[in-house]
This record gives C-alpha cells, sequence and structure tokens, in this order.
C-alpha cells in the first residue's frame, strides 16, 4: 500500500478538528476553525512507515456530494463523539455507520474507528454505552476514548486508525462467529503445512523457530516457545502433540493474536508466504521475476 486516507466524521462539536490540530500542532488550539485543511503526515514520522492523509469534514462548510465524495476515497473512518453528549454516540449508529457502510457487503465495509473525545470533562467511561453498537458492527475495529485538550490518546487514535488498514480485522476474523474466516483458516493452513518439513503434521521446535526466523527475523527463546506451547496445550485438547504444534494449535494461537488486537502479527506470517489483502496470493509471488546471468 503507498498510502493512508483517515477521514474524520461526526456531529458538529465533537471536537474533530480539536483532534487534527492537537495532533499536528502537539497542543490544544487557542482558536480552532470550521474545519482544517488536509494534513499529509510523511511516512518517516508513521509507525509503519506509510505517509498518512488526514481530512477533517464540517457539514456547515462541505455538501453531502462531497462528503460522499470523502468516504469514497477514505481507507479508514474515525467516527467522533462527545463523551459527554450521549445524543452524539446515538447519531454514531442511527446516522453516520449507515452512511459510510449501509448497503455495502460486509466483506468490502470501510474499517471503522470509534473515538470518544473530551474525556477530561467526563469521569466515567462511555464504554458501556458503546459496547453494544461495537457488537452490533463488525466493521469497527476499535474505540479509543482520548482528549484534544490533554492530548491524551491523540497519537494513538490516528496509529489504530492507520492499523486498521493495514493489518484489517474483517479479511481473517469473525467477530460474530468467533473464528478465523474460512479463506484465512486456508491460507494458515497452506502456511502450516509448508513449514511442517517432515510432514509429520506437527511443528517441532525447530521447524517452529525456522518459521519464527523466516516471518519475524529472529527465533523464538527457548523459555518464549515453551510458554507458547503451554497456553495452547492449556487452552485445546489437540493443540499440542509430541511436544509440537498441530494445525489446531497453529490455527487456534492465529485466532488468539487477532483476539488479542495484534492482527500485524498473523498479517505479516500471511504476507510472508505471499497473500495480499484479499488473502489471494500475489503476482510476484506467484510468478517471481528470476533473474539468469548474463555469460
Amino acid at each position: 500500500r503507498r498510502d493512508v486516507r483517515i477521514l474524520l466524521l461526526g456531529e458538529a462539536q465533537v471536537g474533530k478538528t480539536s483532534l487534527i490540530m492537537a495532533l499536528v500542532g502537539e497542543e490544544f488550539p487557542d482558536e480552532v476553525p470550521p474545519r482544517a485543511e488536509e494534513i499529509i503526515i510523511p511516512a518517516d514520522v508513521t509507525p509503519e512507515k506509510i505517509p498518512t492523509h488526514i481530512v477533517d469534514y464540517s457539514e456547515a462548510e462541505q455538501t453531502d456530494e462531497e462528503l460522499q465524495e470523502e468516504i469514497s476515497k477514505a481507507n479508514v473512518v474515525c467516527m467522533v463523539y462527545d463523551v459527554t453528549q450521549e445524543a452524539t454516540i446515538d447519531k454514531i449508529r442511527t446516522k453516520w455507520i449507515p452512511m459510510v457502510n449501509g448497503g455495502i457487503e460486509r466483506c468490502a465495509r470501510i474499517p471503522i474507528i470509534l473515538v470518544g473525545n473530551k474525556s477530561d470533562l467526563h469521569t466515567g467511561s462511555s464504554m458501556e454505552t458503546i459496547l453494544p453498537i461495537m457488537n452490533q458492527f463488525s466493521e469497527i475495529e476499535t474505540c479509543v476514548e482520548c482528549s484534544a485538550k490533554n492530548l491524551k490518546n491523540i497519537s494513538e487514535l490516528f496509529y489504530y486508525a492507520q492499523k486498521a488498514v493495514l493489518h484489517p480485522t474483517a479479511p481473517l476474523y469473525d467477530p460474530e462467529e468467533k473464528q478465523l474466516r474460512p479463506a484465512c483458516a486456508q491460507a494458515l493452513t497452506r502456511i502450516f503445512t509448508m513449514s511442517d518439513q517432515d510432514n509429520n503434521q506437527i511443528l517441532s521446535d525447530e521447524e517452529l523457530n525456522y518459521f519464527q526466523k523466516s516471518c519475524f527475523g529472529n527465533p523464538l527463546a527457548p523459555q518464549a516457545l515453551e510458554d507458547v506451547k503451554m497456553v495452547v496445550w492449556k487452552s485445546t485438547t489437540d493443540g499440542v502433540q509430541d511436544n509440537g504444534l498441530t494445525l489446531n494449535g497453529f490455527l487456534f494461537l492465529n485466532t488468539l493474536f487477532i483476539q488479542r488486537g495484534r492482527h500485524e502479527t498473523t498479517w505479516t506470517i500471511l504476507r510472508r508466504f505471499g497473500y495480499d489483502d484479499a488473502l489471494e496470493l500475489t503476482d510476484d509471488y506467484l510468478c517471481p521475476v528470476i533473474r539468469v546471468p548474463q555469460d
């Protein structure tokens, strides 16, 4: 992917523009315009080393046609609400999510980050109100409570938005069924088979370390390897056999990564073995360029 485009939506006065200006200026702005200009964050200052565009929206300044155009260009939408105003939370459910993803097939929906702003004015948490919405709409990747005024969780919010594009949950995991999607399970099964060098349906410590090194650059420490197998052994009936990891154990481990918000781990594995964002094998992987030395 060449870049990430983040769009901020939400009711007026929830603090969309303040969040953008707080990120860029690293302080709460004294004066806030109706709408911030599009911000481009260079690749070298983002965690994933990919340029990121941040786009504001103002109902007072933009037409419905302009809004629809911005939605169509966005890779991820941050839906901002005011934690002190429950009506702005309700609008996320009744207005903004249907506007962005209404009528779109589940697998093609734009990922959404819920953003509870003005947490400095609220002693409790809005999560109790937000959880039913998160359960209702599977395209919601996560929820972040933040404060533009106190600069709380501002950089984290944009990091999560970037992560939702680069390491999306939707192609990997069905949150309603709480299991890997068939295409993901099929890809991981192929990867397991390729990594099982002696074809005994078990990944030994040696095979696991070779796999770990090829995907992440470093082998696992012996204790870390034992800890991983212990987690799988405690949670499955057949995930560990003969002190090695079975296919079910391997699939369980990746499910656990995703459930704990570590989708990037599974995506790193998939991409290392040639898969694209749609879990199809890339042309470069299927038909690699082979350089023949000249005589």
